[in-house]
C-alpha cells in the first residue's frame, strides 16, 4: 500500500459540474480530502498556487495543460488521474523524473462528436437557433430565413478517421453525396466508408457543408487557412468540432463578417472562449461550448475508471499506466 498521509484529491476543470454525480467518490473520500474545482484557472501560476497541496490531480483531459513548468511548482503531486488516455497536454518525460505515475480512464464512443457534428449541420442550416430565440422574444417567423434540407447537398469531410467516418455515415443517411480529404486517405479507404476521396481543393470546392475531423498536431495546425477558405462556396458552411486551432482564426472571422462562409462550431483557439472574443459577435454562426465529448456516458467512464485507477494506486498496484 502506498504510504501517503494528508491525502488529498483535486478533480480539476469541472465546468459543467458533472463531476461529483458521475461516479460513486465515497470509498475515495473515506481516505482523502477531495475538492472539486469548477472555474478555470487564470492562468498557471494561479494553477500552481491552488494544486499545490495536492497528492493526486484528476483533470478533464487536455483542458489543463501540465507542462514542467507547471509540474515542478507541484511538490506534492504523485500522481494524474487522467480523463482519457492522450497524453499530449503534460510532460510525461517530467512525470518520469519526479515519479509521478499517469493513468488513463475511459474513452469515448465517436457517436458522441459525430452527433453532435449533425445536430450543428441542422441547427445551421434549418435556422434551429434563431427560431428558439425569436420564440423567446415574443417573435414567431418574422425576420428568419427559409432553411435548407440536408439531402441532396454535397458534405466534405476533413479527416476520415473513426469520427470523420461516422459522420460520412449519418451523411449518407440523409441522402447526401460524402466526399473526403486527409493526407494520407486513399480512394479504397474512401470507398469502404461510402464516399469519394479528393484532393483538399476539390473538397472545398464542391462541399456545401465542409467538417473537420482531425486530430490536432503541428502538423495539422491550420490545415485551413485564407488561401482555404478562400475556395470555399459562397454560403458554404463549416462545421469544426474537433479543434479549433486546425482553422486559422483571423481568417475565419474575416469570411464570417464578409459574409462569404457560414460556421458552426463547438471548439475554440482558446477554451473557454473570452466572453468579449469576435466569434462571439460574428455573423452567420451557431457557437456551442465544446460539446462533443461531454455526454453523461463518457463523463461516467472517465470518472468510474478514475476512481478505480485511484484506489489502484493507493492499494500499491496501479492499473492503466501511461508511459512517455
Amino acid at each position: 500500500m502506498t504510504n501517503l498521509t494528508d491525502l488529498a484529491i483535486a478533480v480539476t476543470d469541472d465546468w459543467q459540474r458533472a463531476a461529483r454525480d458521475a461516479a460513486d467518490w465515497s470509498a475515495l473520500e473515506a481516505r482523502a480530502t477531495l475538492q472539486f474545482f469548477s472555474e478555470p484557472f487564470a492562468d498557471e501560476a494561479a494553477a500552481a498556487a491552488a494544486l499545490a497541496p495536492f497528492t493526486v490531480i484528476v483533470p478533464m483531459r487536455e483542458r489543463l495543460a501540465f507542462r514542467r513548468s507547471l509540474l515542478t511548482r507541484l511538490p506534492r503531486l504523485r500522481m494524474l488521474a487522467l480523463t482519457g488516455y492522450g497524453t499530449s497536454h503534460v510532460d510525461m518525460s517530467c512525470c518520469a523524473e519526479r515519479g509521478i505515475v499517469c493513468c488513463g480512464s475511459g474513452s469515448y464512443s465517436p457517436a458522441a462528436p459525430a452527433e453532435l457534428t449533425l445536430g450543428l449541420m441542422l441547427a445551421a442550416l434549418r435556422q434551429i437557433a434563431a427560431g428558439d430565440a425569436a420564440m423567446r422574444q415574443g417573435g414567431f417567423q418574422s425576420g428568419i430565413p427559409p432553411g435548407q434540407v440536408l439531402e441532396g447537398q454535397t458534405l466534405g469531410v476533413i479527416g476520415f478517421g473513426r469520427i470523420g467516418a461516422r459522420v460520412a455515415a449519418y451523411a449518407l443517411a440523409f441522402g447526401m453525396r460524402v466526399i473526403a480529404w486527409s493526407p494520407n486517405l486513399s480512394a479504397s479507404q474512401a470507398r469502404q466508408g461510402g464516399a469519394t476521396a479528393v484532393s483538399k481543393a476539390e473538397l472545398l470546392r464542391q462541399s456545401d457543408i465542409v467538417s473537420l475531423h482531425m486530430v490536432l498536431s503541428e502538423r495539422s495546425r491550420g490545415t485551413l487557412g485564407a488561401a482555404d477558405l478562400a475556395l470555399m462556396k459562397p454560403g458554404a458552411l463549416l462545421v469544426n468540432t474537433s479543434r479549433g486551432p486546425l482553422i486559422d482564426e483571423t481568417a475565419l472571422i474575416d469570411a464570417l463578417r464578409a459574409g462569404r462562409i457560414r460556421a458552426a462550431l463547438d471548439v475554440y483557439d482558446q477554451e473557454p472562449l473570452p466572453s468579449g472574443h469576435a466569434l462571439r459577435s460574428a455573423p452567420n454562426t451557431v457557437l456551442t461550448p465544446h460539446l462533443g465529448f461531454t455526454t453523461e456516458r463518457t463523463f461516467a467512464a472517465f470518472y468510474r475508471e478514475s476512481v478505480q485507477n485511484i484506489l489502484a494506486y493507493l492499494d500499491g498496484h496501479p492499473i492503466r499506466i501511461l508511459s512517455a
